[in-house]
């Protein structure tokens, strides 16, 4: 098969087609046919050798794919050859064909394209996870978002809309913060000329925070949260360290978690699944949730895709188009 290999720890021009042995499903596993593979910022850290494959992953990237089942492991009995499926996967999507858990591919909802149906499955693990079990988000409760336009953001815009949440993000233009209030943010705070921590106090400060970019962020996150406020973190783009007092986190009662998704268990995950097709999937259907998708490469074209990724310049998911 066709596949994209880091060929060395660098710049996106790492990523190399080459040719590689179809994988075999294991027992518990499914293989699929890869239509479309969605790019994210870990794929980019795996190619520079900061984010390394957890032990019997695939080395080729790629952490979501949509495509149809061709092979079936033992123990599998949800899925047959022929469905249509999107997929969480532990590496490999990069590739004509990639292997991952029966249990964490979710049917492909219905009247969703592939190419929408494969930026589903990292982004909405991400945020379900994150913000509605770690974080208990609830109705009414204000959500703020950083990096609003990005894949992740805007899936939690829509994801916590759906909610009955009220949403403000961080974004860096105008541009971007317009697509953020389109899908349905109540408030897009543009971080290069506003002070997002300011804002937040005067709305009476936020009840969630999710954080992916960390660095001097974290303190000021601390300071924009409500009394019995919550910070996630999933990244750091700049940077896991910061400087804070703990002594208001004592005083006001705020909660600091976070969490990776890929070096999670498999049963961590597929329980993250069942949950998105009860309670997520059924608005996918009703069009109440929908990727964002800010431009497609062709599997061969996997390095301007992360030069586009790393620009910033994009809303919404990068995919790569492969069958």
């Amino acid at each position: 098969m066709r596949a994209i290999e880091i060929t060395q720890a660098g710049g996106p021009e790492a990523l190399q087609l080459r040719d590689r042995s179809e994988p075999k499903p294991a027992a518990g596993q499914i293989v699929i046919r890869v239509a479309y593979a969605g790019v994210n910022r870990p794929d980019a850290l795996q190619r520079a050798g900061l984010y390394a494959p957890p032990k019997g992953a695939s080395d080729i990237p790629g952490l979501e794919a949509s495509g149809e089942v061709v092979a079936v492991g033992p123990g599998v009995s949800r899925w047959q050859k022929g469905d249509k499926v999107c997929a969480l996967l532990p590496g490999g999507g990069y590739a004509e064909y990639a292997a991952t858990h029966a249990d964490h591919a979710l049917p492909v909802p219905d009247g969703l394209p592939m190419r929408e149906a494969a930026c589903l499955p990292e982004t909405c693990f991400t945020v379900w996870s994150n913000l509605f079990d770690r974080a208990q988000l609830t109705t009414g409760e204000r959500l703020l978002v950083h990096g609003g336009s990005s894949g992740i953001g805007t899936t939690a815009i829509q994801m916590a809309n759906a909610f009955g949440a009220r949403i403000f993000v961080t974004a860096g233009s105008p541009e971007k913060c317009a697509a953020c209030e389109k899908l349905g943010a109540e408030r897009a705070i543009d971080y290069r000329t506003d002070d997002f921590v300011k804002l937040m106090r005067d709305e009476g400060g936020a009840d969630v925070i999710l954080d992916m970019v960390g660095g001097d962020y974290i303190p000021r996150n601390i300071k924009a949260l409500n009394d019995d406020g919550r910070l996630v973190q999933i990244a750091f783009l700049q940077g896991p360290m910061a400087e804070i007092n703990f002594a208001q986190i004592m005083l006001r009662r705020l909660t600091v978690t976070g969490s990776t998704l890929r070096p999670q268990s498999d049963l961590a995950k597929a329980r993250i699944a069942q949950s998105l097709e009860v309670k997520v999937w059924p608005l996918i259907t009703a069009g109440k949730l929908r990727p964002v998708i800010d431009s497609t490469f062709a599997l061969a074209d996997a390095a301007n895709a992360h030069a586009r990724m790393e620009s910033s310049q994009h809303i919404g998911k990068i995919v790569l188009k492969v069958a």
